[in-house]
């Protein structure tokens, strides 16, 4: 077999070959990120900010059951890109085949039990009777597609574990344009509403999957075979114990979504998790670069540890850090200096709405700018967190990479919301996410260290 196409991932200098892995991951993620914050900001100003609460409740089931997909994309990849490095492609053809019979069925399995109890888990979710229908329009329509996510999400990753980033990157950012396209003719020139919003979701999960069905056809040295796709105990092991941590900090990031929605309407109002929809795509938007460094470090940190290049797997951390570390101070200092204008973003000042809405929109002006800044106040220092935690996911040790993964939203930002609010209210919510952010640095940071120390220095 001719050489991989994968194999430049041992052998060109880990600064560029960081840039030529981050700059596609970070702008698939950037598109990605436009994708949710254009949606939010269509349906924000043309349905109304109930609307971006009906969709803040929706996240959490159509988030893990995405995530499904995701993990084990990035767990199974670390098994495929190890595999690549160490020269056996047969296991990385049957790892591939094992992904994609393991993302199918169980987000097939999670979509039919989310569909069967709909109203439950919407009301479970935060959902009040002010926004209540709104939620289940937009669930509804949109978890007929969600299987198809989950195939994109899992594609996604093996399409960068060979070393592809470019269609990794397509992948995030035909659907996404394609949503963008289709939420303004749906909502604003059909007037579908909220239906609109969902279907327009729904066409980009489609959009998504045809596109990496194309390329594992046409593009991909991954030529599966029908025996591929038949479950191997040994890799569904290998793959379940990597795709684990993902999972685990996926789900409790659901589990979290839950929690923040019922604690706002606890302390506060439907206009309180509308502030939160705002904030959590600013989330997401901002800290695309970051993410996309975090994204290219894993392919490089996996292939050259399979491949027992230790000294660029230390090169691939330090590097990671600092790029990352001056993108997020930046990211820090915009958010700091304009929150009002960011938020003004989402909500409509016209004069053709009805006066209920217009006091809606003034009062999310009034209320999320300070509480954006709370939330981003410890941004510069998540990403040794970030890049930790992903370190030992790249090179196979399971157990720290579940546990630091949770230490940000399940060891520390979850009991923060069950302590703090009652005493302070919402701002109570707010707070507990630089704390979360400086708690679990700290942790990570020191895990980290104490690693490279041991595996990585010596060799």
């Amino acid at each position: 077999m001719k050489e991989n196409r994968s194999s430049v991932l041992g052998t060109a200098p880990i600064s560029k070959l960081l840039i030529q892995q981050a700059v596609p991951a970070s702008i698939g993620i950037l598109v990605m990120s436009l994708n949710m914050i254009v949606d939010t900001i269509f349906v924000g100003r043309w349905i109304g900010p109930l609307a971006i609460s009906a969709i803040t409740v929706v996240i959490p089931v159509t988030f893990f059951i995405g995530a499904i997909g995701l993990s084990v994309g990035i767990g199974g990849s670390s098994v495929l890109s190890r595999a690549l490095g160490a020269g056996n492609y047969e296991k990385a053809l049957k790892t591939f085949g094992n992904q994609t019979t393991l993302t199918f069925f169980t987000s097939a399995v999670l979509a039919g039990l989310g569909l069967l109890f709909q109203n439950q888990l919407i009301e479970f979710f935060g959902a009040d009777e002010t926004f209540k229908d709104l939620a289940l329009t937009y669930y509804r329509i949109v978890l007929y597609g969600i299987v198809m996510l989950a195939m994109c999400m899992m594609g996604n990753n093996v399409i960068r574990a060979e070393g592809k980033p470019k269609f990794a990157m397509y992948a995030m950012m035909l659907p996404a344009i394609g949503n963008i396209f289709m939420d303004y003719l749906l909502i604003r020139v059909f007037d579908f509403g909220m239906e609109g919003a969902a279907w327009a979701t729904f066409i980009s999960y489609g959009v998504c999957f045809l596109f990496i069905l194309w390329f594992f056809v046409v593009k991909s040295e991954l030529r599966l075979k029908w025996q591929s796709f038949f479950l191997e105990r040994r890799i569904v092991r290998e793959i379940n114990a990597l795709s684990f941590v993902t999972l685990a900090r996926q789900g409790t990031i659901a589990v979290l979504t839950i929690l923040l929605n019922n604690v706002l309407i606890t302390y506060g109002d439907s206009l309180d998790i509308a502030a939160y929809g705002i904030i959590s795509r600013m989330l997401m938007f901002a800290l695309f670069p970051v993410i996309g460094v975090n994204q290219g470090f894993l392919p490089i940190a996996g292939y050259n540890y399979g491949a027992g290049n230790y000294s660029r797997v230390r090169e691939s951390i330090n590097t990671s850090i600092k790029y990352s570390g001056i993108l997020a101070l930046i990211i820090f200092t915009l958010i700091m200096l304009f929150p009002t204008d960011l938020v003004s973003i989402f909500i409509s000042s016209s004069g053709a709405i009805d006066a209920e809405t217009m006091a809606n929109n003034r009062e999310i002006l009034n209320r999320t700018p300070s509480a954006l800044r709370w939330v981003f106040a410890a941004t510069p220092v998540i990403v040794v967190q970030l890049i930790g935690a992903s370190y030992f996911q790249a090179i196979g040790k399971a157990v720290p990479a579940l546990l630091l993964s949770l230490t940000k939203q399940g060891f520390f930002l979850i009991p923060l919301l069950f302590i703090l609010p009652p005493f302070i209210g919402v701002f109570g919510v707010w707070i507990s996410f630089p704390i979360a952010d400086v708690l679990s640095t700290a942790v990570t940071g020191y895990f980290l260290h104490k690693a490279v120390k041991k595996d990585l220095r010596n060799r």
